[in-house]
């Protein structure tokens, strides 16, 4: 059984920063790939936009490159390429003055849904809007896609909200995190909320605590300029890691909408304690043989940022009080790895005394590598003779257990999908993200103001030793990176 490919209405796509990395690493290729399985209508066009002075042939000729390289796929598809292809166009555009805009208002089509995707600098956004707002070029039903990061504090955050408020109301813009479009981060709301199993143990009474983890094994060379003025906090933890505490922790919405969900996420972040400078640990990778140290890719010998931050979090609710939720994320780990694991109590009565402490059922939420659902159980040890226990996990890889139904679909083809279906459940509202910048605003001034400098850590390992103590204090194991 393969899964149904639901097409949507015919668009025109208009792409700033067509010419950038993102959109030649995942936006191109990830619409190729849905135009190949049927999703995208012959009917749509993408309208590439940048400064660069080139005609429709070579920005075909340029796309066609990017398809070959990171949609490999893609060369054995030729017929449906060369369809892919007649359905560009490209218009040349000063994001931040006054050339190509009547040319480009000339293009759109009217009568089609309209989607501006905003692949540029967030200090463009605002021109941006404000053009496709004055010149008439979007109209009351367009839609407005924005990347991350949206802002560098609470301040900036709210000037840029305002920004493009003044321009297209709140339902029409899409702030997108490609961590909400993963498979697995979607299947966690259908595992709590479509199973009568799970719901009644998702709280405190049953939950001992919960680890999010998101390691990486590459450093920062090659963005180490613009990674030292953000650092893990604002890189990862007040958006990425923030949206999978978000949707573990969530209560139940009263429907499956966009605004609901979206409630009750704010309510979340609304709902987080402070954290004690005791409760969070930052570090910085040193260099290993000939491989640069964090300063060295940073091209700053003296930076005090983090590549590296675990901290505990408390959520001051009804669900989640006594339940620490632990978060980590680093550059340079052991391995390349994202799960969320919720970690369950013992039973109230442990019969068997070499149990107890150990608290041997987890669910294990794996995002990458290898999507899918572990179960960790306890057993009775096969063999006569004495009665023995052990663990043993069921595992639901979603490519064995759904087959063809588990095609490999990158996170920007969905959320693409849902921005011209006018589906916002995935992507975040403008209170939430000023609600997630206000919870980490200060801890990220209390270090700046006070803290210390971050740990050196070796790379290929868990992080600094600091870390491994934040739950080790209170009689609690990290799971192994990768493990």
């Amino acid at each position: 059984m393969v899964s149904r490919v639901i097409p949507v209405d015919p668009f025109d796509l208009v792409l700033f920063g067509a010419t950038g990395d993102l959109a030649r690493r995942k936006i191109l290729p990830g619409l190729f790939h849905r135009f190949a399985v049927g999703q995208m209508p012959e009917g749509a066009r993408i309208i590439g936009t940048a400064r660069s002075a080139m005609n429709r042939a070579e920005f075909t000729e340029a796309v066609h490159a990017s398809l070959l390289e990171f949609a490999p796929q893609a060369a054995k598809q030729s017929a449906l390429l060369e369809k892919f292809l007649a359905s560009l166009e490209y218009v040349r555009v000063d994001a931040g003055g006054e050339d190509g805009w009547d040319i480009l208002a000339e293009a759109i089509r009217p009568d089609v849904v309209q989607a501006f995707y905003l692949s540029v600098s967030p200090a463009l956004f605002g021109s941006i809007a404000s053009n496709l707002k004055s010149r008439g070029i979007a109209s009351a039903n367009s839609r407005v896609v924005v990347e991350k990061p949206f802002g560098h504090d609470l301040v900036s955050a709210r000037d840029l909200n305002a920004d493009l408020r003044r321009n297209f109301d709140e339902h029409q813009i899409y702030r997108i995190d490609h961590y909400l479009g993963k498979e697995t981060v979607q299947n966690l709301m259908a595992l709590r909320f479509a199973n009568a199993l799970w719901e009644p143990l998702w709280n405190s009474t049953h939950v001992d605590h919960v680890q999010i983890t998101v390691a990486e094994s590459l450093g920062v060379e090659g963005r180490g300029e613009y990674y030292d003025r953000s650092g893990a906090m604002r890189d990862m933890v007040q958006n990425h890691l923030m949206q999978l505490l978000c949707l573990t922790a969530m209560e139940p919405p009263s429907r499956f909408t966009s605004d609901a969900v979206r409630d009750e996420k704010v309510k979340v972040i609304e709902a987080l304690e402070p954290v004690a400078p005791s409760d969070i640990v930052r570090g910085q990778y040193r260099a290993q043989g000939s491989a640069g140290s964090y300063r060295d890719h940073a091209g700053n010998p003296h930076s005090s940022t983090e590549s590296f931050i675990a901290m505990k979090v408390n959520i001051g609710n009804w669900r989640w009080a006594g339940t620490p939720f632990y978060l980590r994320t680093g550059k340079k780990l052991r391995a390349r790895c994202s799960e969320i694991a919720v970690v369950f109590r013992d039973p109230p009565h442990m019969i068997f005394p070499d149990m107890a402490g150990r608290r041997s059922n987890a669910m294990i939420i794996r995002l990458q590598p290898d999507e899918g659902i572990t179960l960790r159980n306890t057993i009775k040890e096969p063999g006569p003779g004495g009665f023995r226990l052990a663990e043993v996990s069921l595992d639901m890889t979603f490519a064995e257990a759904l087959g063809e139904r588990a095609e490999p679909q990158d996170a920007y083809e969905r959320l693409i999908m849902d921005v011209i279906r006018g589906d916002q459940t995935l992507f975040m509202r403008g209170d939430e993200v000023e609600a997630a910048w206000a919870w980490a605003d200060p801890i990220i001034t209390g270090w700046e103001d006070f803290g210390p400098a971050p740990s050196p850590y070796d790379p290929g390992g868990s992080g600094p030793e600091d870390a491994l103590m934040l739950l080790h204090r209170e009689g609690r194991r990290w799971r192994e990176i990768g493990g």
